[in-house]
C-alpha cells in the first residue's frame, strides 16, 4: 500500500513540473544506444506576473532508457538569460516584494526530490528585474546557479 501511494505522489508530482515552458530547440551530447540520448535543451517561458519579460533557460536532460521513461535525475547543471520584450509596468506589489524573491518557473529534474527553480527580485534602487535560476538539491555543499538582470526601460517612446 505505501508503495503504490508513494508511485501515486511521484506521477503527480512529474505532471506538475510540466506546466509554463515551452521547448525552444535541443542539441545531443551524448549517444545512447538504447533510449533517446543526452541532450541540452532551450526552454522559454513569459514572467507570470510581468508582462514584456521572457526568459530563456538551457539545462541538461538525461537520456537513456530511465531518460526516456521519465525515471532519470537531470544534472543541476542549467543557464538563464532574460530580456525585457516590450514596455514593463511593474505593480505594487512586486514593487513592494519580499526580499527572498518570488518563485515565477518551476520544473521537476527527478520523479520525486529536485527541481530546477526560478526566482524573481526588484532591485529597486537599479530599477531592475534579476532573476536567479537554481537547482534545490544541494551538490557538493551548495547548488548550481545562474543569475540574468533585466534593466527597466521606457520602450519605444519618443518615435
Amino acid at each position: 500500500m505505501k508503495k503504490r501511494w508513494i508511485f501515486w505522489l511521484g506521477l503527480v508530482c512529474a505532471a506538475m513540473g510540466n506546466a509554463q515552458a515551452e521547448q525552444v530547440g535541443s542539441v545531443d551530447t551524448v549517444f545512447k544506444l538504447f533510449g533517446p540520448d543526452h541532450k541540452i535543451v532551450i526552454e522559454a517561458f513569459d514572467d507570470p506576473d510581468v508582462k514584456n519579460v521572457t526568459c530563456y533557460i538551457s539545462r541538461a536532460k538525461t537520456g537513456g532508457l530511465k531518460g526516456g521513461l521519465g525515471l532519470a535525475e537531470d544534472t543541476a547543471d542549467a543557464a538563464i538569460s532574460c530580456q525585457q520584450v516590450g514596455p514593463i509596468a511593474l505593480s505594487d506589489k512586486i514593487k513592494n516584494g519580499k526580499s527572498e524573491g518570488t518563485v515565477v518557473f518551476q520544473k521537476r529534474t527527478s520523479l520525486v526530490f529536485k527541481k530546477l527553480q526560478v526566482v524573481r527580485f526588484y532591485d529597486a534602487k537599479r530599477n531592475a528585474l534579476v532573476y536567479l535560476t537554481y537547482s534545490d538539491k544541494v551538490i557538493d555543499g551548495s547548488p548550481k546557479n545562474a543569475l540574468s538582470a533585466v534593466p527597466i526601460i521606457p520602450w519605444g517612446e519618443g518615435k
